[in-house]
């Protein structure tokens, strides 16, 4: 049996790696990135997001990567490549319920024995139609 080749680094992992070697926080990456492109929106959650995996930059964001790490383009260009790839193997994640753990109901129509209880409205006492304490 001849042992697979490692694959490549994936990108999250690599960015952290480069990113540490240049002694330098999420902050300060962000903020070289931004001075390097001329583009001031850029924050360290976007880094953090390209580190944890959970987005992939562009080509525009590798370019200047590769410009602010001294890596080559290519190196990044093929991790974001596998990183891709990778994605869009995994099966979709399911949606994450609304705030308070419930989910929606509107319009769908209870089965099973929910389904044999009577409306609420129907268990619930007679109204009065007169007041005792007003004459009618």
């Amino acid at each position: 049996m001849t042992p697979t080749p490692p694959g490549p680094e994936p990108l999250g992992p690599l960015l952290a790696r480069l990113r540490r070697a240049r002694g330098r926080s999420q902050q300060a990456l962000a903020a070289e990135l931004c001075a390097a492109s001329g583009v001031p929106t850029l924050s360290r959650h976007e880094v953090s997001r390209w580190e944890r995996q959970l987005r992939v930059p562009g080509g525009f964001w590798l370019g200047w990567l590769a410009v602010v790490l001294a890596v080559p383009a290519e190196l990044l260009a093929d991790a974001a490549g596998h990183a891709r790839h990778a994605r869009r193997a995994l099966p979709a994640a399911p949606a994450r319920p609304p705030a308070g753990g419930m989910t929606p109901r509107a319009g769908l129509r209870p089965r099973g024995p929910e389904r044999l209880r009577p409306p609420r409205h129907a268990t619930r006492p007679a109204r009065r139609r007169s007041r005792p304490d007003r004459p009618a």
